[in-house]
């Protein structure tokens, strides 16, 4: 069984997908208890009604079959993974928990505790759980696999990077897994490392979904942005418009002097998510640059008000009033910026620093 924790934007899968071979365990399990053929074409019904997307039919069939026969493991797992689909979490953790008590050194349902637990919010019991069950199946990725995605979904980075490793070692031909311990490692200022594997990863699927953006982001971070252009562009071309992509590609464009492309890309970043304060500002800055300093205090303004913590639109808004020539509000927008930039250094924070 293969269960999966919703993992970052555009590489989630749904659980129905991630189990197309749920009813090949149970059925096998199921022959070995020598079940009835009635019993085992049951469970066979409830699988089919699960793969065709009818997750109140097969919750039906595998209640009853798990009340036919309470220690059939499959039924329990089956019904519990139905109810995830229904979307009734709390009748699948009830019965989760109650299979974890039955079945309490099986490490399978411990793994499904740990998934059901993650679906209810509850992240912290959920890596328990997955603690145990890669306990119990230490040769099994799968429950390292989910382990690290519950760790990185609380940002444990650090010790997301272990599993990951684990992962790795076992089925070295998965490209996700190294994307994943790329974000880990880049998470905890490993930057060859994580470059190292989103290589990887793409060596094995060039296509991965933002594979290239996050060698992209990596190289960014070491000031390498011609190799950090070129991979944000080669992301965009895979997969199309994506918001965040276009952010890092036109802020690589803007610190490397191309601002005309870099406008082009903060522009598009700005429609796709204009609560983007990050871009609404690099936007205004490229626009500054551009001799387009009306527009741009308007930008700044925008980015300001979204984020009003930040000094770095201040510090923008003094040059684009500068360039107006309005002295007054060119100095309140600075001494707004010095205002800013010094509370966030007292509360310990990274101050801008402009270029």
């Amino acid at each position: 069984m293969q269960v999966r924790f919703p993992i970052p934007p555009r590489i989630s899968q749904t659980l129905g997908k991630l189990l197309p071979l749920l009813f090949l365990f149970f059925l096998s399990d199921a022959l070995a208890q020598n079940s009835s053929r009635s019993a085992v074409q049951e469970l066979k019904q409830a699988q089919q009604a699960f793969d065709r997307g009818d997750f109140t039919a097969a919750a039906h069939t595998f209640e009853q079959a798990r009340l036919a026969n309470p220690e059939t493991k499959e039924a329990w797992r089956g019904l519990i993974l139905s109810y995830l689909n229904i979307g009734n979490i709390p009748k699948a953790l009830g019965l989760a928990r109650e299979a974890a008590s039955r079945w309490p050194e099986d490490g399978e349902t411990r793994h499904l505790m740990g998934f059901v637990y993650f679906k209810s919010g509850q992240p912290e019991p959920a890596i328990q759980e997955l603690l145990h069950a890669t306990r119990l199946m230490p040769n099994r990725y799968e429950p390292q696999l989910d382990l690290a995605l519950a760790y990185l979904s609380t940002k444990q980075y650090l010790a997301a990077g272990e599993p990951l490793e684990t992962v790795v070692r076992l089925k070295p031909e998965l490209a996700l897994p190294r994307i994943l311990l790329g974000r880990a490692y880049l998470n905890t200022n490993r930057t060859l490392p994580a470059i190292r594997e989103f290589k990887k990863a793409l060596s094995l699927d060039s296509k991965i979904a933002l594979g290239h953006y996050h060698l992209g982001y990596a190289y960014e971070s070491l000031g390498r942005n011609p190799e950090a252009i070129t991979e944000f562009r080669k992301e965009l071309t895979l997969h199309g418009d994506n918001a965040e992509v276009s952010y890092r590609l036109g802020r690589a464009l803007l610190d490397s002097g191309k601002t005309q492309e870099a406008e082009v890309q903060l522009r598009q970043a700005v429609r796709l998510v204009p609560e983007n304060a990050d871009a609404q500002c690099a936007l205004g800055k490229s626009l500054i640059e551009l001799g387009q300093p009306v527009e741009a205090i308007e930008m700044l303004r925008k980015a300001a008000s979204l984020n009003p913590q930040d000094p770095s639109p201040f510090f923008l808004l003094a040059r684009a009033y500068g360039k107006l020539r309005k002295q007054e509000e060119s100095a309140k927008a600075l001494l707004q910026f010095a205002e800013l930039k010094k509370r966030q250094e007292e509360l310990g924070g990274m101050a801008f620093r402009p270029n």
